[in-house]
């Protein structure tokens, strides 16, 4: 319409009669037509209200990168069971594989994700079975279960051994945990069929109970001096660290991962189910 008025108005001045008539006519046309045309529907431009950077988030509402931020978010326990190397003995409290763990977590982002020292020195695996009603209390996403070598010291039957791992890892299972199980290796002093067999207890009973097996817990650090204490059997603080970046965490990881969407899922379920209840009421 403006560039129409302004062509007109370069018109000679001798014209002025043409003029008023051609506009009046423009404009009774420009009326007529507005008036046979429906209200048009709202249009988003990129002048609109919403912001590029508006546009952006709502892009990448569901992309893998967001949800796994929103999963790391979601608040989890993992309880990490065991004997003194689970313990941490002869190191200091925040240099146990526990407590290292959480810290590794939460730099990877896993921000509230909650490591529960439960290792006992001098813990066998019939005394841990017998202490899981107390250690259930502490309701674990996961467990990571470590247990075995001093029931291996003292000699204790591979079988006997075998049988409380198993009934360890069903307990925790059907209390909503899932479990990953530490492997351990011995000394070939305590015989070579005992230590053979022992050391084939563990992918046994990972592959019977199909549970995710840390193949041996004290990879690149058992048997080093210099990442051992003075009696050769638990690690110091920089054997810790190499006990959960190489041997933990790449077995952990994945079954984090899962048990985060897990939870994710479930809340946003549970957020859903008023407003589909709702929905129903009103219909």
């Amino acid at each position: 319409m403006k560039k129409i008025f302004l062509t007109l108005n370069k018109q000679p001045s001798a014209y002025p009669y043409r003029l008023v008539s051609l506009s009046v006519a423009i404009l009774a046309a420009l009326i007529t037509l507005s008036g046979c045309q429906q209200k048009p529907e709202p249009v988003t431009t990129p002048d609109d209200s919403v912001t590029p950077s508006q546009t952006q988030n709502a892009t990448t509402t569901n992309t893998p990168t967001q949800n796994g931020q929103q999963a790391n978010e979601q608040a989890l326990t993992i309880l990490a069971l065991g004997d003194s190397l689970t313990e941490g003995l002869g190191v200091a409290n925040d240099a146990n594989y526990p407590a290292q763990l959480e810290e590794s977590l939460h730099k990877l982002g896993y921000n509230n994700v909650k490591v529960i020292n439960s290792g006992l020195s001098g813990e066998t695996s019939t005394g841990l079975v017998n202490r899981l009603d107390w250690v259930a209390q502490t309701k674990p996403d996961i467990t990571i279960l470590t247990i075995g070598a001093n029931d291996a010291i003292r000699g204790i039957d591979v079988a006997t051994v075998d049988a409380n791992i198993r009934q360890a890892i069903t307990e925790l299972q059907d209390n909503g945990s899932t479990v990953i199980l530490g492997g351990m290796q011995i000394y070939d002093n305590l015989g070579s069929d005992y230590v053979q067999a022992f050391a084939d207890m563990y992918p046994r009973i990972a592959k019977d109970m199909n549970v995710p097996l840390i193949p041996f817990f004290l990879a690149g650090v058992g048997g080093d001096p210099k990442l051992n204490q003075a009696d050769a059997i638990h690690p110091t603080a920089e054997g810790y660290t190499i006990v959960v970046n190489d041997n933990i965490l790449p077995i952990l990881k994945p079954e984090l991962e899962k048990t985060l969407e897990k939870l994710r899922a479930g809340n946003t379920n549970n957020t859903n189910t008023p407003a589909a209840t709702q929905t129903q009421t009103q219909k």
